[in-house]
């Protein structure tokens, strides 16, 4: 499955310019026009890459790699702008963000360095989500903690476990096969209906209406798929 990049740049030429070349690579490229957006988008849904512009309408790239790392999100970011001065630079990392490019920049540089971090993470894996909050629901997945209108939900650990895997996988559709290795690791007696059993236990906690469910949604013949 090749990467899927989140471009948040707001000048419509660089767009097309680095849709085109990051495409060519094989890439999944898929854009956002200001800052509110890219990071709704970028907080929201599975990304392998976000290359993050600094001036942006709404908000600037630098409030939205903050606000990304404030929630927990650890989807590595490659910061570009048109400003050279150091103590941008040095802001933009200090901030959250994985690597950085001054404009204008040549295509082959931007390459390698998309190159450079889509293999590290690769290598090294992403962190665990440490928390995460959807509609009414606030989970601490380091402490187990997780709370529904403010009052505590009691999950098993396998749910919490489930729930981790699919939130970290959020937009994306998780096979039932892929469950029963990432979560369970093909455990004895393990089957694709013990999944099925603990997502509706899930849905019982944690929905509003569990039987027209908000946020853990089943994709008949597949597996589930996790929106925020």
């Amino acid at each position: 499955m090749s990467s899927r990049i989140l471009l948040v740049e707001d000048e419509p030429g660089l767009v097309l310019t680095l849709t085109d070349l990051l495409s060519g690579e094989g890439y999944t490229v898929e854009s956002a026009g200001d800052g509110p957006t890219g990071l709704r988008r970028a907080a929201g849904e599975a990304f392998d890459l976000v290359v993050l512009d600094v001036m942006l309408p709404g908000k600037n790239g630098f409030d939205v790699v903050r606000e990304l790392r404030q929630q927990g999100k650890d989807v590595p970011v490659l910061m570009l702008t048109a400003k050279s001065q150091l103590v941008d630079r040095v802001v933009g990392l200090k901030l959250g963000a994985d690597d950085y490019l001054t404009k204008p920049f040549e295509p082959e540089e931007l390459l390698a360095r998309v190159e450079a971090l889509l293999r590290r993470v690769k290598k090294e894996g992403l962190a665990h989500v440490k928390t995460f909050q959807f509609g009414n629901v606030e989970v601490d997945f380091e402490r187990g903690d997780v709370r529904k209108n403010g009052r505590p939900v009691s999950l098993a650990g396998k749910e919490l476990e489930l729930l981790r895997y699919l939130v970290e996988h959020r937009g994306n559709v998780v096979s039932r096969d892929e469950l029963l290795e990432g979560v369970w690791q093909y455990q004895p007696g393990v089957s694709s209906r013990t999944i099925d059993v603990h997502v509706a236990w899930l849905r019982q906690k944690l929905e509003d209406a569990p039987q027209t469910p908000r946020h853990i949604h089943t994709v008949r013949g597949v597996g589930y798929r996790f929106a925020p």
